[in-house]
């Protein structure tokens, strides 16, 4: 008998490091105050407080386009949601409103539903249609972030977005369209495996992928959102039963020659799909496949044998175990003693900043950590939309290779499944200059990545300094604090005193002591700002702020 390995929970309170790396996994973004607060929480206590969902404080996205006539709330028009013009301005809007949703909570769900993002890709500008149905998309994604993958591959299947971007929508027993069902099994699914033969992928062989076809065919849109699924509550797409092949579906040796019987009513025919899904779900390499997603996206792209055979082995188990709930699974990981790097003693293996952020982590967690305020849409939508749409989607995440919800291929973003590399793709010599450039627009308030206009928002170095340190006149203390708030461990003296020097500008440490304390006393914080300018953009730029 083997024995099942099971995570240890680690119940020690987090202390700063640790805090800051559960933060950094789990959402895209904290404070100093949300950090403070975890700090002094268990593991457990942290994962429910970070599991309370809180409502989306910006509830519909809204164009204020074209300025004689908005479009405004096109999502919740009646009108057919091709008629609308500028359809990519409009997704770019959601996923500004995804994104400033997240940006006012720390919640796991806005991680979770990212990862789900990366594991059933569609690009939101490139195949899914009208920017309504992405907005369906993202929803349902969201919804199954804390419920089971296994019936978000079912729901999936029949969404118009989906059906549009891997052409299933012109799947038809007389003309199959293999496109959605090979994805669906080589990246959505179980994977490939290796090679083994012609057509042979250890996991599932190409007869498997026509079967699969067949399951899928006759599947169509409903453009006019007019059909509403009962378990979503959210639009789907609908069945054409005389374009489905009604016949027995054969699967290959890989599934045990199993045989899923053909349906001619709409009943029998999404049985067949529950009946696909459970046959590959019930595969222990699909387990094993979604287990080492999470594991590279959560913890770190790289393990060892002992790694595989045991955590990851336990995450596969955990997710078969719990009918594949990712939250509850994540939870598990989050909490355990091998995701602080307590399960043992070798330092070469650390977990903790071994991971190069993404865009949107680095500008996220850049506009919390440094407590930027970001134009609230609801009240400032103008601002918002130079924000967001002209400067963050259009220019700083687009420039440093990361089209949000939009990566160049349905195999996803690069850095999440392109070996060895992973995450450290993130960095290239097209990409290096937005990274290092965005503290420099959030200080000057300006997009210095393109045309040099306003951005909408300016960073105030000075308040920000009074904000974490109580002792700010003292640099040592002041470069400590920005450390600690930063980085994903402490910083030894020689690093502190490195960036002390960045803010003394080669004078004694009373030059900083005598300026800040004329600046409290005149309001006057011309020279101060300056250094803080410096010294700021010199440690967000810093290897270790890269990391996470």
């Amino acid at each position: 008998i083997i024995k099942k390995m099971s995570l240890i929970l680690s119940n020690t309170v987090l202390g700063n490091t640790n805090a800051k790396h559960l933060l950094r996994r789990s959402c895209f973004h904290y404070s100093n105050e949300v950090l403070e607060n975890i700090s002094i929480m268990t593991p457990s206590e942290a994962i429910q407080y970070l599991g309370n969902e809180s409502p989306n404080i910006w509830v519909e996205p809204y164009d204020p386009l074209p300025i004689d006539g908005p479009h405004g709330y096109w999502l919740s028009s009646d009108d057919y949601p091709p008629s609308f013009t500028n359809q990519g301005r409009k997704r770019s809007l959601i996923a500004g409103w995804w994104w400033f949703n997240l940006m006012n909570r720390n919640c796991l769900k806005d991680k979770l539903t990212f990862f789900l993002h990366t594991t059933f890709t569609t690009s939101k500008d490139d195949g899914t249609g009208a920017s309504t149905y992405y907005f369906d998309h993202l929803r349902l994604l969201e919804h199954y972030s804390t419920g089971s993958i296994k019936k978000l591959a079912l729901k999936i299947t029949h969404d118009n977005a989906m059906l549009l971007y891997l052409d299933n929508t012109t799947n038809n027993a007389d003309n199959p369209n293999e496109n959605y069902a090979r994805e669906f099994l080589e990246l959505f699914t179980i994977g490939k495996g290796e090679q083994i033969g012609d057509g042979d992928y250890t996991n599932y062989t190409e007869q498997d992928v026509q079967e699969t076809a067949r399951i899928f065919s006759g599947f169509k849109t409903k453009l006019d959102r007019s059909i509403i699924d009962p378990d979503t509550n959210l639009p789907t797409g609908r069945l054409q039963i005389n374009k489905h092949d009604s016949g027995d579906k054969e699967f290959s040796y890989a599934f045990d020659n199993h045989i899923i019987s053909g349906g001619t009513t709409e009943e029998e025919i999404y049985n067949e799909i529950s009946e696909l899904i459970q046959m590959i779900f019930s595969r222990p390499a699909t387990s094993i496949t979604f287990a080492k997603k999470i594991y590279r996206f959560f913890i770190k792209s790289e393990w060892n044998e002992n790694i595989e055979n045991t955590v990851i082995q336990y995450i596969a188990d955990e997710l078969v175990a719990s009918n594949y709930n990712l939250s509850s699974t994540v939870n598990a990981l989050l909490s355990s003693t091998h995701f602080y790097d307590q399960d043992d003693q070798n330092s070469t293996d650390n977990i903790i900043g071994s991971i190069v952020k993404s865009p949107l982590q680095l500008m996220s967690e850049t506009i919390s950590v440094l407590n930027l305020d970001i134009p609230n849409p609801s009240s400032d939508i103008g601002g918002f939309y130079r924000f967001w749409h002209q400067f963050s989607h259009n220019t700083f995440l687009s420039m440093a290779g990361m089209g949000l919800f939009s990566p160049d291929t349905v195999a996803g973003y690069p850095a999440n499944y392109q070996s060895p590399d992973f995450d450290r793709l993130w960095f290239s010599s097209n990409t290096i200059l937005s990274r290092y450039r965005l503290i420099e627009c959030l200080i000057s308030g300006r997009n210095k990545l393109a045309n040099n206009n306003l951005i909408g928002t300016e960073l105030n170095t000075v308040a920000l300094a009074e904000l974490i340190s109580n002792d700010a006149g003292n640099p040592h203390n002041l470069v400590s604090k920005f450390g600690s708030l930063l980085y994903p461990s402490h910083i030894d003296d020689d690093r502190i005193n490195y960036f002390v020097e960045m803010l003394l500008d080669g004078y004694e440490p009373y030059y900083w002591t005598d300026s800040w304390q004329e600046y409290l006393t005149t309001n006057d914080n011309t020279v101060v700002k300056n250094r803080l300018d410096t010294l700021i953009n010199s440690m967000i730029n810093a290897a270790e702020y890269q990391l996470m």
